[in-house]
């Protein structure tokens, strides 16, 4: 089962999150157990094929902190069918991409966050036409103001895409907000990843939005060009992909509370 298992799920890359933003779909290979099942143990709670013990590709144990999540990433393997899709199991990447990388290495997760806190996708406006400009505003603004209300961070917004520097009160002010646990962090990090903002990330994490509303932030320039260009169905799978990761980050955060 080792082997099938890092053939399925292969190695993690040096990037300790990247496993959470892949969506090419590997070989798949045919189920081979029949039930995957949750037990409690020193580690956590793991997930076990048959009673067996299942290991990450760093040969971790792919145990995590709260019975829910094991239970919902033990719910992924149940439901593959005569076929293991590991697309169809972002929570499960997330959890090894996280076992595997942010547990042994938090700090670069931490610091590309806040690498994105300097040039947030919500800082940087369209200029026209007046339609697009309202909708980042009615999407974007109460998230900024809840940054300067909330955590202190008082950030410049600009039109265009020429660079501004953002002041270091408010980076650290926002840099104070990323978590510490490796769970809440690895969920964060890769939901900054997939919509391009620290901030909406910030956000979901402190309850300021939910994944729906981060979701449809994210895409106010995408949703608006298509409604001008019509839907382009390859973007719209490749889209619905991300979704499924950016769920399972929420999930990780909504099963396991602030420390």
């Amino acid at each position: 089962m080792r082997d099938i298992f890092d053939e399925i799920f292969a190695e993690p890359p040096v990037d300790p999150m990247e496993a959470a933003r892949r969506h090419a779909r590997p070989a798949q290979r045919r189920r081979f157990y029949d039930k995957a099942t949750v037990e409690q143990g020193v580690s956590g709670f793991a997930v076990l094929l048959d009673g067996k013990p299942i290991r990450t590709p760093g040969q971790a144990p792919l145990a995590v902190p709260s019975a829910a999540l094991a239970e919902a990433i033990a719910g992924e393997w149940n439901g593959q069918q005569e076929v293991i899709d590991p697309a169809a199991m972002p929570l499960t990447r997330l959890a090894n991409s996280i076992i595997d990388g942010v547990m042994l290495a938090p700090q670069p997760a931490a610091d590309e966050i806040a690498q994105y806190l300097g040039s947030d996708l919500l800082f940087y406006r369209a200029e026209g036409p007046h339609g697009l400009v309202e909708r980042q505003a009615r999407h974007w603004d109460p998230v900024v103001a809840w940054a300067r209300d909330k955590l202190g961070a008082n950030f410049i917004l600009a039109q265009g895409v020429m660079f501004v520097d953002q002041p270091e009160a408010a980076l650290t002010a926002a840099r104070s907000a990323i978590p510490t646990d490796p769970w809440r962090l690895g969920a964060v990090s890769s939901i900054t990843m997939l919509t391009g903002s620290a901030l909406l990330a910030l956000g979901m994490l402190h309850g300021r939005l939910s994944g729906e509303e981060a979701w449809a932030a994210a895409h106010v320039d995408e949703d608006w060009n298509m409604e001008f260009w019509g839907r382009d169905e390859r973007a719209l799978e490749r889209r619905a992909n991300r979704f499924a990761e950016m769920q399972a980050a929420v999930d990780v955060l909504r099963f396991i509370p602030p420390p």
